[in-house]
């Protein structure tokens, strides 16, 4: 699955649809009798990466296919990883492949909120830098170009964000991070 991600990414919507399977059916639990009567909760499945997104918190199909689809372009840069070679692994060439002026270069840091359009982008390539150091975050840090506190900051953005990292730290033997 190498640069796979970069690949699904680009993608418009209607490309990235056509990859994948949608069911729809009836979510069980509070919501009324609407609710157990329509078939509202929507389940995409993007089998090229094995992603599977739900979202059923609404009573409107339209509604819950526009979640699942946006947690699908989520998940993408949440739980793939793209390798970085040794030559990628230099924080010019990292601001480069983001794609976007992610760092503030006269202070060093990660300026994102969780709405910026970058913010996901930028997660992704977080993620995959931490994975090449084996989730060092003061290894990452650096090779971004930024401070160790300001790296924990942004991964504390987004609570799933904080969970991939803290997978990855277990998953290599470090303590989880702490918040």
């Amino acid at each position: 699955m190498n640069n796979q991600r970069a690949i699904w990414t680009r993608l418009s919507d209607t490309e990235l649809l056509a990859q994948c399977e949608i069911d729809t059916y009836r979510a069980s639990g509070p919501g009324g009798q609407k609710r157990n009567k329509t078939s509202s909760a929507v389940r995409i499945r993007h089998p090229a990466s094995g992603l599977i997104l739900i979202a059923e918190e609404s009573r409107s199909q339209h509604e819950n296919r526009a979640r699942a689809f946006r947690r699908l372009r989520e998940a993408l840069y949440l739980k793939i990883r793209e390798p970085l070679a040794a030559d990628d692994l230099k924080p010019e060439r990292l601001a480069v492949r983001s794609g976007y002026p992610h760092v503030d270069s006269s202070e060093g840091r990660l300026r994102l909120t969780r709405k910026h359009p970058a913010f996901w982008p930028t997660v992704g390539l977080v993620l995959d830098v931490l994975e090449s150091v084996q989730a060092r975050v003061s290894e990452a840090a650096e090779l971004l170009g930024i401070s160790t506190g300001n790296l924990i900051d942004f991964l504390e953005i987004e609570p799933k964000v904080w969970e991939q990292a803290n997978q990855m730290r277990t998953r290599f033997q470090h303590k989880p991070l702490r918040n």
